[in-house]
């Protein structure tokens, strides 16, 4: 397949990246150039560099017909109003598909239900970072449907919950990690009574990749996340990955949250939300055991602080 990858270069579009070459697709990355790649061996990557929120940047890709040929398009880095029209607007005629990595954060928050892709979408400004986030994600996804229909291109919603894995940028499981290689110790909210669903960024990958071109995820919508679990059955995940029983630096939840302690979590129920990714399954999605991504995870981790 030809495939364009807007972003690429780090975490889930890597991860992605190497199913693709894998697979001996023919790849495109267009990104503003933070992070190079370089052409593989076989020349089946191709780097553009250009700033998909500089309309000048993309009007000279489109120009120069760098896409030409592109048959699906995976967008991982849409994050503000605009940032799908703009490159919408520069695709060629042959794209059949555009995929945006969405969140399931896009949910209205609180019903109390676990929450399908037939679920209505969040309303409400939280404000902050995470709030910009959520309502950024929540326009997109109308955006995606709206220049879709303009350009009659099929369109993918990929909506995961917690991604976790080797190159993770988020402070999630790496505050575990960290506590783990520097005392063997972990911090234990003993009364949390929250629940949260993960995905392992290679599993995502390969889901993503499943999507590509396949006529039963067009004009879908699809959470992708592993079964509830508790900072309990998270910490025994841990121990399993990492070969050892951890000692458990128990606090109450009313602590954490005085100290401003960055547990990366839902703590109570209340805070937490549940979601149905069996859709995802339908269509093939394999979810690795949390133990074993953890541990290759952690493994990874450890590489990087040698």
């Amino acid at each position: 397949m030809k495939v364009l990858i807007i972003g690429g270069t780090y975490f889930c579009g890597k991860a992605f990246l190497e199913v693709c070459e894998q697979c001996g697709d023919e790849i495109t990355i267009l990104n503003r150039g933070s992070r190079r790649l370089g052409q593989n061996a076989d020349g089946h990557i191709r780097e553009i560099v250009a700033d998909r929120k500089n309309a000048a940047s993309l009007a000279k890709v489109q120009a120069e017909g760098s896409l030409d040929g592109i048959q699906a398009v995976i967008d991982f880095c849409a994050y503000e109003a605009g940032d799908v029209r703009k490159v919408m607007q520069i695709l060629p005629q042959s794209v059949t598909q555009y995929i945006m990595i969405s969140t399931c954060d896009v949910y209205y928050r609180g019903t109390g239900k676990e929450l399908d892709e037939t679920a209505a979408l969040e309303t409400r400004d939280f404000g902050g970072e995470a709030g910009a986030y959520i309502s950024g994600k929540v326009s997109l996804e109308k955006e995606l449907r709206e220049q879709a229909a303009e350009r009659g291109m099929h369109i993918t919603s990929v909506r995961p919950a917690f991604i976790y894995g080797p190159d993770n940028y988020a402070p999630r499981e790496g505050i575990f990690f960290q506590w783990i290689s520097k005392a063997g110790q972990v911090l234990f909210p003993m009364d949390a009574d929250g629940s949260f669903q993960m995905v392992y960024v290679k599993d995502l990958a390969r889901f993503l990749h499943q999507c590509l071109l396949n006529e039963k995820a067009y004009d879908e919508a699809f959470n992708v996340c592993g079964d509830p679990i508790d900072y309990e059955r998270f910490v025994q995940a841990l121990e399993l990955a990492v070969g050892n029983r951890l000692e458990r630096v128990e606090l109450p939840v009313a602590v954490v949250q005085e100290k401003g302690i960055p547990l990366p979590f839902p703590l109570t129920k209340e805070e937490s939300e549940s979601y149905d990714a069996s859709k995802a399954r339908s269509l093939g999605v394999r979810f690795t055991d949390l133990s074993e991504g953890l541990r290759e995870s952690y493994q990874w981790f450890l590489s990087q602080e040698e």
